[in-house]
């Protein structure tokens, strides 16, 4: 349900009863805050939850499916610590809570911010898309410059409101995404954006970027640049347009049965090929199913709706999806990528908008045979003397990256115009962005195009050198480091632990590193929450692949983060049996390697829960015990005890329930060794990374107590509160609602008369209560009445401690 390409098929349908004629403007532009306390979308939440789609495991030959039908939306990490509800006032209507994704560039005070900033990326995505879509391309492009995106209103996380039609025209929406972006940009500064857009978004970049248009006025002295993904050249004809109007009438009910119907044979539906193609590999197909399950069918057709144009008598198109005169009018620099197995933008779309920009006539076919040729033939691309790959994994020779830029016509200047354009081969389709086997690719196209033709600040090289010149980007601890070997020995033939390469180490630096172990190393994994102190893409031009996934310093991953990591290595062992033809546990099969900053806690948790879920606690031990670098029984006590949180949310069939030890090692180290304020601290961080502390809705508005005048203005309170009560049990054992009402209740201004205390909200320490309750942390005392810690709450709480304690002594090295 994601994408424009519809807009003539018969997918337009929409009731009788719905469609307001009459379109309604008003007047007003403001934003204000609303829900931004919760990163987690709870039941409690106001905004909305998704529904996992039930996939059948046989529908995968995946060893691993990446997503549990028994989760609600899971949103990567990388969102979820970013994300926030923000409310839009556009001249249309108010936008009551939209999912807004803000990620700061890390280091952007000491990048120079002369004549202005850094440009700031902006993400759109398409019809019945999300945000969602573009983590992948986020987990790179977060790197480089600072990144922001919203979902639309209805689509992935954001709320479906205002729900009246005029709200989603294409103009609406533009003006929406204008707003969102200026709340966001360094105004003062005259930040610039560019607009990294797919399918509909494309559209809608295009509105904001053109000179022809006056939506978002005020940003497009700003727009420095536009990268379509997947781009629609020009509204559906007449004709279409009549037919989608008539397609739109049908109920409401009948088009969700026929949704129904278009998603019989799961992975194999139309409904998915349709935007994966049938090349695509199980794991793009499941997310294919999902994106389609949470597209809401009143949103579509209002979106689609939205689009359509009203043709005059001279045939003109006005309103809807933007055609030549407004593409013709972008003058900023412009990427075009398509797909050539793209069924629903095709690849000659990409043509036709740079005949606009020409100022030629329309052309539905791309010109071919020429070396001049401004859109290259996508059969130039690949290797013409065999068929496409009917691997679901993107062949190296064909989609490498740099084979791709040697065999694509470089920039193109039409009309003082910049203009580059790229045809990824077959089976690239739709999903470009999401699409394992092209993503990588994409992310790729995209930085150099943005470094180049953009600001050159935005190349990771540059900042690195820049940082590293002026002392400011380094390893933490450097001495440290230096004392921890490079590498390990093989893991279970499967893995090598590191420590993070250093791009001006003399010694472990990538390009020593690739020209050290190509061919014996596939990837290397990332899993720093930090940029890298190098640079990813001198590993992948030596051959080996880089992979970004984040995770925090001292404190171990969570279920979800280690559930895709191991999907992320069951990935990349099915490449390397695909690449070089050698079974798993051939000692000579290449390896997959994994860092974090020195190679120990983080690196050893997450290869310890890849071997138990792979390979057994047994084996792993005998395995790896000995390895010298970053494995030791710190790693295994943590991975083997938490069969509830880890394990068992990992395999239904894997068994590793007998024999836990009751609390993992902790080195003598407790709660009650920590000072409260540092522990409290460290614990709500937690909490809120993990994301699965229910947030009620009312948490911006409540008085906590009634002695206090205003809500709380720290927007974590809710997270900070369940770590106190958590360690306030932890240490008095069983404690009810009615005793941290009078902790937390505190003294009541009277004026001129004496103060008296005044108890805390009971429904505020009931609710913390409750969700310390759900995720574990605590019980009901059936004998003495009230809450206790449980066993792996007192083990969380505990190891909490300890890596408190473990980075206060980092700290004083």
């Amino acid at each position: 349900m994601a994408g424009c390409g519809l807009l003539s098929s018969r997918l337009f349908r929409r009731s009788d009863t719905d469609r307001p004629f009459v379109r309604e403007r008003h007047h007003r532009k403001n934003t204000t805050l609303t829900v931004t306390s919760s990163e987690d979308d709870s039941d409690e939440c106001s905004t909305p939850t998704r529904t996992a789609a039930v996939v059948n495991e046989k529908q995968s030959a995946a060893g691993y499916r990446r997503f549990s039908p028994n989760d609600e939306h899971i949103d990567p990490g990388l969102l979820k610590k970013h994300c926030s509800h923000l409310s839009y006032t556009t001249s249309v209507a108010t936008y009551p809570a939209i999912r807004t994704f803000f990620s700061p560039h890390p280091h952007m005070d000491k990048l120079p911010s002369k004549p202005a900033p850094i440009p700031m990326l902006v993400f759109i995505h398409g019809l019945g898309g999300s945000l969602t879509q573009f983590h992948p391309l986020l987990t790179s492009l977060s790197n480089v410059g600072p990144c922001f995106g919203i979902d639309l209103p209805g689509c992935g996380l954001s709320s479906f409101a205002p729900k009246n039609w005029e709200a989603y025209s294409i103009e609406a929406l533009a003006e929406l995404i204008a707003v969102a972006i200026e709340e966001h940009r360094d105004k003062a500064a005259n930040q610039g954006v560019v607009l990294v857009a797919h399918s509909l978004g494309c559209s809608l970049s295009a509105l904001l970027a053109s000179s022809s248009t006056t939506v978002g006025k005020e940003l497009k002295p700003y727009i420095q640049g536009v990268v379509a993904i997947c781009p629609k050249a020009s509204p559906p004809s007449a004709q279409e347009t009549a037919l989608a109007r008539k397609l739109l009438h049908i109920p409401t009910p009948i088009f969700d049965m026929w949704r129904l119907w278009d998603r019989r044979g799961g992975a194999q539906s139309k409904s998915v090929l349709r935007f994966v193609g049938e090349k695509a590999d199980p794991d793009t197909k499941q997310l294919q199913i999902r994106f389609n399950a949470q597209s809401r069918s009143d949103v579509w057709r209002r979106m689609a709706w939205g689009s359509l144009p009203i043709y005059n008598s001279h045939g003109e198109a006005i309103g809807g999806m933007p055609g030549q005169a407004v593409w013709a009018n972008v003058r900023c620099p412009l990427l075009l990528v398509a797909g050539d197995a793209d069924a629903v933008t095709k690849a000659t779309e990409v043509a036709k908008i740079v005949q606009f920009m020409e100022g030629s006539d329309i052309d539905s076919t791309m010109r071919t045979g020429s070396q001049d040729a401004i859109i290259p033939d996508a059969t130039q691309v690949h290797d013409t003397q065999r068929s496409a790959s009917t691997d679901a994994r993107a062949d190296e020779e064909l989609y490498g990256l740099d084979v791709s830029e040697k065999q694509q016509p470089d920039i193109q200047s039409i009309k003082g115009k910049v203009v580059r354009t790229r045809i990824l081969p077959a089976p690239a389709s739709h999903a470009l962005l999401y699409d394992r086997a092209t993503y990588r690719t994409l992310a790729g196209l995209i930085q150099d195009f943005v470094q180049k033709y953009i600001d050159h600040r935005l190349s990771l090289g540059w900042q690195l050198q820049h940082l590293n010149t002026a002392g400011k980007w380094d390893v933490k601890n450097l001495a440290k480091w230096q004392k921890v070997p490079p590498t390990s020995t093989p893991i279970a033939n499967t893995f090598m632990a590191m420590k993070m390469l250093r791009g001006v180490d003399e010694v472990h630096n990538p390009v020593r590193f690739s020209e050290q172990w190509n061919g014996k190393i596939h990837a290397v994994i990332d899993i720093s929450h930090e940029n890298p102190v190098y640079d990813p893409h001198e590993l992948e031009k030596g051959g080996i692949h880089y992979h970004k996934h984040p995770t925090v310093s001292k404190i171990p991953p969570v279920p979800d983060e280690t559930r895709d990591f191991i999907g992320l290595v069951d990935q990349l062992e099915k490449e390397i049996t695909e690449k070089t033809g050698k079974e798993v546990g051939d000692p000579t099969r290449p390896l997959v390697g994994v860092h974090c900053h020195y190679g120990f806690n983080r690196t050893g948790f997450l290869i310890v829960s890849y071997l138990i879920e792979r390979k057994g606690t047994s084996e792993t031990r005998s395995r790896t015990k000995l390895q010298p670098l970053s494995l030791d029984d710190d790693d295994f006590d943590h991975a083997d005890s938490r069969p509830t949180f880890l394990v068992n949310s990992l395999s239904s069939t894997t068994v590793l329930t007998k024999n836990k030890k009751k609390f993992a090692n902790m080195g003598g180290v407790t709660v009650r060794d920590v000072d409260a304020q540092k522990f409290i601290g460290a614990y709500s961080a937690f909490l809120k990374r993990q994301g699965k502390l229910a947030i009620p809705g009312w948490v911006d508005t409540v008085k906590t107590s009634a002695s206090n005048e205003l809500p709380p203005q720290d927007a974590d309170w809710f997270y900070v509160r369940a770590a106190a009560v958590a360690r306030h049990i932890y240490l008095r054992k069983t404690v009810g609602v009615g005793r941290l009402r009078k902790v937390h209740g505190s003294p009541k201004n009277r004026g001129s008369r004496p103060s008296h205390h005044v108890d805390a909200s009971g429904q505020v320490d009931r609710r913390v209560l409750q969700a310390l309750e759900k995720i574990g942390v605590v019980e009901i005392d059936e004998e003495k009445g009230g809450r206790r810690i449980t066993q792996s709450g007192q083990r969380d709480l505990d190891r909490i401690a300890k890596t408190t304690v473990d980075e206060e002594e980092e700290d004083d090295e």
